[in-house]
């Protein structure tokens, strides 16, 4: 084959390729600077960006719901690990992000849910859904770990089962031991589990104008 025609064959191999993807997402790869959302509202009434969050070494996102009972049996646990490693002055933000439309997902039901339950961790909604679709984020819930350069060191599941009882690894825990310790943790991807986030419809516009 032609060098000509081999290089052609290359390009159009790798062009095919998604740009930047990890093993069980299609946008980000480890390593990849995290996506940043701005002004987003929490359920304590103020507006949240990741820019807010520059004096902590590193920052957990979790792409969560009140409407998926997988994401619900999390709570708890990520409750416990926002006091544990939060608080003002704690080393790790926790952030909680819910982009399902569905009313219980919405502000109003979770800025209750987060009274009742007594939430320590920051927890916003974004019904434009970008900052999901930015982070390739497929499942509730579905963890990332930021580093201090704020890129991901860590997607995926919290742990290795969803019954609290039957853990025996804690991945979202171990990736911020090895982030605080400018390390790279031993495992950096697992598939994450629960429900599909509940993703619109993207409106295709037609170039006939039909």
């Amino acid at each position: 084959m032609p060098r000509t025609l081999m290089l052609a064959a290359v390009l159009l191999f790798l062009a095919g390729r998604p740009a930047a993807a990890g093993e069980y997402n299609d946008v980000l790869s480890i390593g990849d600077a995290a996506p940043a959302w701005m002004k987003l509202p929490g359920t304590d009434g103020r507006e949240h960006s990741l820019s807010d969050l520059a004096d902590k070494p590193v920052v957990v996102v979790v792409f969560t719901c009140a409407s998926c009972p997988t994401a619900v049996d999390y709570e708890e646990r990520i409750n416990a690990l926002a006091k544990a490693q939060g608080g003002e002055k704690g080393q790790v933000a926790v952030v909680a992000i819910s982009v399902n439309k569905v009313k219980e997902d919405l502000l109003p039901a979770l800025t209750a849910r987060a009274k009742e339950k007594g939430f320590a961790f920051t927890y916003v909604t974004d019904e434009s859904q970008k900052i999901a679709r930015d982070f390739g984020a497929v499942f509730t819930p579905e963890f990332y770990v930021l580093n201090r350069e704020r890129r991901v060191v860590y997607m995926g599941a919290m742990d290795d089962a969803t019954d609290a009882s039957q853990v025996k690894r804690r991945y979202v825990e171990e990736a911020i031991a090895a982030a605080l310790g400018g390390t790279k943790p031993e495992v950096s991807e697992v598939i994450a589990r629960g429900c599909r986030v509940r993703y619109a419809r993207e409106r295709r516009s037609s170039s006939s104008g039909r």
